[in-house]
């Protein structure tokens, strides 16, 4: 099982939903960088359940940090994030060993792994385990906002309802959502969107959406041609997280509907610094950083833990049955990954960097 990204700068994630814990292991930080316990707890809040919209699962997340730092700052070996599991139910789940889940893993891990795998909460599945990214996360979000880079995503489209895209200058849209709980940039169309969350857990289903993530201050250059472009790399990360289905880049598939010189980004200089009128490619040319602003959308799928009666097939006996999930689960997820993005997306880039810079640029 594939659990390491990265080549310079790796991340390694581990355990299961309902194990004792869950964490990670960052590797290939440059030695000095400062890591803040108060940011990684404001991080990890952002992860975690809350109010109606969420899982009624209620976890800690409090990160226990046992290697790879010392006197606050980073000592270039390993950094080893520890999350206990404290709000398990697994009696939830006692019905759903043999049952696959529409829209779960369920089905494919019994094939892969011929029915060892733990089926607890999704086990090693779950969207749980995106806790240990986060963790790792906050710390590559801090070398990187040293160094000036900068990442903010924000639900573009929750339930039927839309938010604004980011302005031209993204800096202090960025900052706003630094804080936000619910990350939209038009605070009119928070309420509707929780409304429409809440209407489908009325009735007990759920809903997906769109975030749209930007990152500034990535130099020129960065990235490899072909089969290690820069937005293959990051789709790679980005598709690793759970219920993730679509990544674009820009203005991605609209560009299909474009002519050439409406997708053209035309250069010019502006106080000696090569830059571009427009951003239809969203700061990617050729797999390789063009210096504006990195503009990615993923899509969401809506959580496929429903209380709605579903068809499945018992995969003891392979005959057709049906299912009721109880427990505990999201209406909507998109309002949690939105920080599970920008982890990853930060991770992503640290690798990158110092692949092209080298390890102690991140210093």
């Amino acid at each position: 099982m594939k659990n390491t990204f990265g080549s310079s700068v790796s991340v390694t994630i581990f355990g299961e939903s309902h194990g004792s814990m869950i964490g990670a292991v960052l590797d290939g930080i440059a030695p000095g960088v400062t890591v803040d316990e108060e940011f990684i707890a404001a991080q990890m809040s952002l992860r975690r359940a809350s109010g109606s919209i969420s899982t009624a699962r209620h976890e800690a997340d409090k990160v226990r940090i046992v290697s790879g730092v010392f006197n606050g700052k980073t000592t270039g070996t390993p950094i080893t994030f520890i999350i206990e599991n404290q709000d398990t139910r697994s009696r939830d789940y006692g019905e759903l060993a043999y049952k696959a889940r529409p829209g779960h893993a369920d089905y494919t891990a019994f094939m892969k792994y011929h029915g060892y795998q733990d089926f607890r909460g999704g086990g090693h599945f779950s969207g749980r385990i995106t806790a240990g990214l986060v963790a790792s996360g906050a710390v590559a979000i801090s070398a990187l906002k040293a160094k000036n880079i900068r990442i903010g995503t924000h639900i573009l489209s929750c339930a039927g309802v839309y938010d604004r895209s980011f302005s031209e200058n993204p800096e202090t849209d960025i900052e706003k959502l630094g804080t936000s709980a619910f990350a939209v940039l038009d605070e009119s169309v928070k309420d509707k969107m929780i409304a429409g969350i809440e209407a489908a857990k009325s009735v007990g289903d759920s809903v997906g959406g769109r975030l749209e993530t930007v990152v500034t201050g990535v130099p020129a250059g960065v990235g490899e041609p072909w089969f290690d472009t820069l937005e293959s790399v990051l789709s790679h990360i980005i598709f690793s997280i759970p219920a993730v289905k679509g990544v674009e880049f820009g203005d991605g598939f609209g560009l299909a509907d474009m002519t050439g010189s409406q997708a053209n980004d035309p250069f010019r200089s502006e106080n000696g610094t090569i830059c571009t009128e427009t951003n239809h490619c969203g700061g990617i040319l050729g797999g390789i950083s063009n210096g504006m602003p990195i503009i990615i959308r993923t899509a969401v799928k809506p959580t496929p833990s429903i209380y709605k009666e579903q068809n499945t097939v018992d995969l003891n006996t392979s005959e057709d049955t049906t299912l009721i999930i109880n427990g505990r689960h999201d209406p909507a997820i998109i309002h949690r990954a939105r920080v599970v993005i920008d982890s990853a997306v930060a991770l992503c880039l640290c690798d990158q960097l110092a692949l092209r810079f080298g390890t102690d640029w991140l210093k």
